[in-house]
């Protein structure tokens, strides 16, 4: 009880209400399910075809989820090569090279801007990467995955995206502070090739974040 009177002095108090009422019920847990077997390989037909496509594991100044990033993909059947914002301004580095995209996790900028806002405007204000981005986006044989900082980043550049214009932008959580939880999602049916295979999971995944209440236009 002292721990929910002081977050309620603390926090948005109407969440504070919420989670002690949820505290108190008889929450049989997260109970995950799974349409799909996890140990499936489904890459190996592809990997022993020698195709490992090339994805770029991008980042930026406070990103920290990079290492993680490309051991996942790695395992998964691509290449991940590291590339830094700096690569592509200074032409080291091309989106045209790649067949993914991986934006990643941390705190770009420090989040001074609004998370993932300073990233995002780096790009939408260089005409050069600018430009860079919404011919990778416009490809068709192309993808991109946006994790955690990396997410609020590729949301904030919605207008070059095809077909993101419904897209929301990423706010402050309602409760006014950091989220860090374990929470269930179910997935839908989705064109994504990241997805395919997976509709109607019901699978457990950890949020940590500060603005991660979506904002729909309408």
């Amino acid at each position: 009880r002292t721990s929910f009177e002081i977050a309620r002095l603390r926090d948005n108090p109407e969440c504070a209400e919420e989670e002690y009422q949820r505290v108190l019920e008889e929450d049989p847990g997260l109970s995950a399910h799974a349409t799909f077997d996890p140990a499936e390989d489904i890459a190996a037909p592809y990997i022993n075809r020698g195709l490992r496509p090339r994805v770029a594991i991008l980042r930026e100044q406070g990103v920290n989820g990079h290492v993680e990033m490309a051991a996942a993909f790695h395992r998964a059947g691509f290449t991940p090569v590291d590339v830094h914002m700096s690569d592509l301004l200074a032409g080291r580095r091309e989106l045209a090279e790649f067949k993914g995209l991986a934006a990643c996790g941390g705190f770009s900028y420090g989040d001074v801007l609004g998370a993932g806002a300073g990233w995002a405007k780096s790009i939408l204000f260089n005409s050069a990467l600018r430009d860079q981005f919404a011919a990778f986006f416009a490809r068709e044989d192309s993808f991109t995955l946006g994790v955690c900082n990396g997410c609020q980043m590729v949301s904030a550049l919605a207008e070059l995206i095809p077909g993101a214009g419904h897209w929301p932008r990423f706010v402050r959580n309602r409760s006014e502070q950091f989220e860090a939880r374990l929470a269930l999602v179910r997935v839908e049916e989705s064109p994504s090739v990241l997805l395919a295979g997976m509709a109607g999971s019901h699978l457990p995944i950890a949020v940590a974040h500060g603005e991660g209440r979506a904002e729909f236009a309408r």
